[in-house]
């Protein structure tokens, strides 16, 4: 009996095991875990920047934000963006869409830096993303038509959720939204179909309103308040909402970067930067003018009154025609009869000799002033095709070639050799030795390891028209 027990005794012990091996197992899943999640943990977005040498910023196209008015890009989000690249001293690159639910998934695809759009914070949303200090206060409201006069049954104006009878709501997609709309949209039950539209901005909806293409849509009330005045014939009265704060987003794992940004939200707040960028756009009695300007890129897709000639002529030198215009708008922002304090003329300014030499004279119609531009780029391209051989690279020194002339682009790439750098690349190369003055500084004071050259003459002209041709892709089909 005795030896019987002995053995029960030891398979007991056996099973007593299983639970501790069970243990030790886990233990070691657990600690490789969070090995791997150290070697290869989420970066945040301000180191990704520092890496990188420029911010990438994700936001909307619409009337207020972000846009292109007679050539020039602008908007509330583009004038804060430009303020915090300049806080952090890097340059700024702008991936836009009209779909805010793309932005999130852009950020969590690390696409993106910051979304930077009018976004509600709620606790829903805190779950997805960082939200920063808080830069506007508004509500939702409910975009419909008054009703009219002259019909013999008037529709009634919506008041309450119980006035919907089988109606269809069009939004635009903005998951961040929905946890505002979700008790509105619970208290119009089946009474009310939604339908969203990804690929239209609020305006656009609010326009379809007005011209009774669509019976309803919902805005926010600072955008119905500025959207009204150019559509007299909508009522923005009823609220779906109560008032949120809003603000910007990073990922979770990017705290650095979102105390930068509240950092710079405390100091534009103090100097009223904020509120003089909301009072340009958001409190200006001109801008429901935009919408009846065939210039404006929230209504069209029209840079300019010579478009159509610009997109011919720039087939002629392989260019994106949104690159040409530009130039055309750096030299002259379209507007015809220009004459600069050195005699340059025309759209392209050219200069008395070159306009000469290239077929431009005093009377030449806006279509030969472009066409002698387009023949001297052309020229350009000739001079430096065989050194340059990438078309991309070459772009830069035909711009600055164009804008300092190419003499002293030659005179850079030789100077650019005898100091060891490469003379057929622009950027840290030709680049630096066209400015007049060159400056290193870093987003902090202690870290230099971003060149953060600030060119003038020819390299900040190169710059300016690479950006707004940036912009111009962003805001303009091609």
């Amino acid at each position: 009996m005795q030896r019987w027990k002995n053995i029960r005794i030891r398979k007991r012990h056996r099973w007593l095991l299983i639970p501790l091996l069970v243990i030790v197992i886990g233990l070691a899943v657990v600690q490789q875990f969070y090995y791997l999640k150290d070697e290869n943990p989420a970066k945040d977005a301000f180191l990704k920047i520092r890496e990188r040498g420029y911010m990438i910023a994700l936001t909307d196209k619409n009337s207020l934000d972000y846009f292109i008015y007679r050539g020039e890009p602008m908007g509330f989000q583009l004038s804060l963006l430009r303020s915090f690249a300049e806080y952090l001293n890097v340059p700024l690159k702008i991936i836009a869409t009209n779909d805010i639910s793309k932005l999130y998934y852009y950020l969590d695809m690390n696409v993106g830096d910051v979304i930077a759009c009018n976004l509600p914070v709620t606790g829903e949303g805190k779950r997805m993303v960082h939200f920063s200090e808080t830069l506007l206060e508004t509500r939702l409201v409910l975009i419909q038509r008054i009703p009219s006069a002259n019909k013999k049954t008037a529709s009634k104006l919506i008041t309450s959720p119980s006035d919907f009878s089988g109606d269809t709501l069009y939004l635009q997609r903005n998951l961040f939204e929905k946890p505002l709309l979700a008790r509105f949209l619970r208290r119009a039950g089946r009474n009310l179909t939604v339908i969203e539209e990804p690929g239209k901005t609020a305006e656009q909806l609010i326009g379809m309103v007005s011209e009774g293409k669509i019976d309803y849509t919902i805005c926010e009330e600072n955008v119905a308040m500025i959207v009204k005045r150019a559509y007299p014939n909508l009522n923005t009265e009823y609220s779906i909402s109560g008032f949120h704060d809003y603000g910007w987003a990073v990922a979770h794992s990017s705290d650095t970067l979102l105390m930068k940004i509240n950092e710079w939200v405390t100091k534009i707040k103090k100097s009223k930067e904020l509120k003089q960028a909301y009072l340009t756009y958001y409190d200006n009695p001109g801008v429901p003018n935009y919408f009846r300007n065939d210039f404006f890129s929230v209504k069209g897709n029209k840079l300019s009154p010579f478009d159509d000639v610009i997109r011919k002529l720039s087939r002629n030198i392989s260019w994106d025609w949104r690159l040409l215009a530009s130039l055309i708008y750096e030299e002259s922002n379209f507007h015809l009869g220009v004459v600069s304090s050195r005699n340059a003329s025309g759209l392209m300014q050219l200069m008395p000799q070159t306009a000469s030499k290239f077929g431009m004279d005093s009377v030449a119609t806006p279509a030969q002033q472009l066409t002698a531009g387009v023949r001297f780029l052309k020229w350009l391209d000739n001079q430096l095709s065989a050194e340059i051989p990438d078309p991309r690279d070459r772009i830069n020194f035909i711009l600055a070639a164009y804008n300092v002339g190419l003499g002293k682009v030659l005179s850079a790439r030789e100077r650019a050799l005898k100091y060891g750098k490469n003379p057929n690349k622009w950027s840290g190369n030709i680049g630096y030795y066209l400015t007049r003055r060159s400056l290193k500084g870093s987003i902090s004071s202690s870290d230099s390891s971003i060149d953060l050259s600030i060119y003038g003459g020819a390299g900040r002209f190169v710059d300016d028209i690479l950006e707004r041709y940036q912009h111009y892709r962003n805001n303009i089909p091609k």
